[in-house]
């Protein structure tokens, strides 16, 4: 069934791209709010950097009989957050806006925690709480986005399902994983 939507005319796309050129991808069909769509993107962006902070110390800190199976799948999903974290970044500038890498306000705008864990089964049980977090968080982004910014709600579905595949991943490593045991 084809849209009641109307295509805008070749003459008017044209005026309108010579329009604010300085603006970049930003044109004028660009319905979201901006400056809320980059705040949101600069959490995202902070969530994802303290999960590869948090993976990566897990990484180093993986101990006992699994820990060096686990450790290494901290690794690869700390390599997979990082890689997050640069598609947020470059979405940003994008949009216009500055990617926010400052450690001060980190812990502040991330929806993730950063807990260390003591036992390979609590770093485990961390990472997965925070996977489920970063799910929710991206499912909330996307709804709010509609199809305002396509481009970003594609973004966010991409990462998203990373790190559905992350939680699943970690909640297989958690069945059966003692939690008394480093």
């Amino acid at each position: 069934m084809a849209s009641s939507h109307k295509l805008t005319p070749v003459k008017t796309l044209r005026s309108q791209a010579r329009k604010h050129i300085e603006q970049g991808a930003v044109t004028a069909g660009y319905s979201a709010d901006r400056p809320k769509v980059l705040k949101m993107l600069n959490e995202a962006l902070a969530t994802e950097i303290v999960c590869v902070l948090r993976y990566r110390r897990h990484h180093f800190m993986a101990r006992g009989i699994h820990g060096q199976s686990v450790g290494a799948e901290f690794l690869v999903h700390s390599n997979e957050e990082q890689g997050h974290a640069d598609l947020l970044a470059a979405r940003i500038v994008q949009l216009g806006g500055e990617p926010d890498f400052s450690p001060d306000s980190l812990s502040e705008r991330s929806h993730a925690e950063y807990l260390p864990g003591k036992t390979l089964s609590d770093m485990i049980r961390e990472n997965l709480v925070a996977e489920r977090i970063a799910i929710d968080s991206y499912r909330d982004m996307i709804r709010y986005l509609g199809d305002q910014d396509p481009t970003t709600s594609d973004l966010l579905k991409q990462i998203l399902a990373v790190e559905e595949e992350h939680a699943d991943e970690l909640a297989d490593l958690l069945e059966g994983m003692p939690t008394d045991k480093v």
